[in-house]
C-alpha cells in the first residue's frame, strides 16, 4: 500500500528540519570552540527549538514508519550537510607549517608580499637542510598559501592545525 500524500509531506518535513537541525548542530560546535560564546548559545536556541518541534512530529506520528526513516536519515544527511557547510564558511585560523628542501627564502618573500606574517626556520631533514616556514592565517586563507607555497615549490610538505590565537603578533587585514 502506498503512503498518503500526508504521510510524505510529513516524512518530507521531518527530514528538512532535521537535517537543517544537525547543520546547525556542527555550526554551534564550531563557534563553541571558536570560544563565539553569545552566537553558539544563540545558534543552540534555535536548535533545541527546531528538535522540539521534530520530534514532537515523530512521536505524534510513530505509525508512519517513513517518518522514522526520514527522522534517522535526516541525522546522517544533516551530518554531511553541516561538515560541507563548515568547510564552506571556513571560520577561524590556522597554524601553517611548510617544509621545503629548497633553501630559498623566495617562499617567504612571496606570503609575505601577499600580506603573510611569516616566520622562518633552518632545519635538517632526511635528506639534508630544509626551510620551514610557519604562517598563522584565517582558515579561509589556506588554498591561497597552498598555491603560492606549491607554485615555488611543487614538492613541499604542507601542514596546517585549527588554533585559538591568544594575542599579539602580525594579522593579515582582509
Amino acid at each position: 500500500m502506498l503512503p498518503t500524500t500526508s504521510v510524505v509531506t510529513t516524512a518530507l518535513l521531518i527530514f528538512i528540519l532535521r537535517v537543517g537541525n544537525i547543520a546547525l548542530d556542527t555550526l554551534r560546535v564550531m563557534l563553541v570552540v571558536q570560544r563565539k560564546r553569545v552566537l553558539s548559545a544563540l545558534v543552540g536556541f534555535c536548535q533545541a527549538l527546531m528538535w522540539i518541534v521534530i520530534i514532537k512530529s515523530v512521536l505524534d506520528n510513530l505509525e508512519n514508519f517513513y517518518s522514522i526513516i526520514a527522522y534517522a536519515g535526516g541525522y546522517s544527511a544533516g551530518i554531511l550537510v553541516g561538515m560541507a557547510l563548515e568547510e564552506r564558511l571556513a571560520i577561524g585560523f590556522s597554524h601553517v607549517r611548510i617544509v621545503t628542501a629548497q633553501n630559498t627564502h623566495q617562499m617567504s618573500t612571496d606570503l609575505r608580499a601577499a600580506g603573510y606574517g611569516v616566520t622562518e626556520y633552518i632545519g635538517h631533514g632526511k635528506d639534508g637542510r630544509v626551510l620551514e616556514v610557519n604562517v598563522i592565517a584565517k582558515r579561509r586563507d589556506l588554498a591561497n598559501i597552498e598555491e603560492i607555497a606549491s607554485t615555488i615549490d611543487p614538492k613541499c610538505f604542507i601542514t596546517a592545525e585549527q588554533i585559538n590565537p591568544m594575542r599579539r603578533g602580525y594579522w593579515r587585514v582582509t
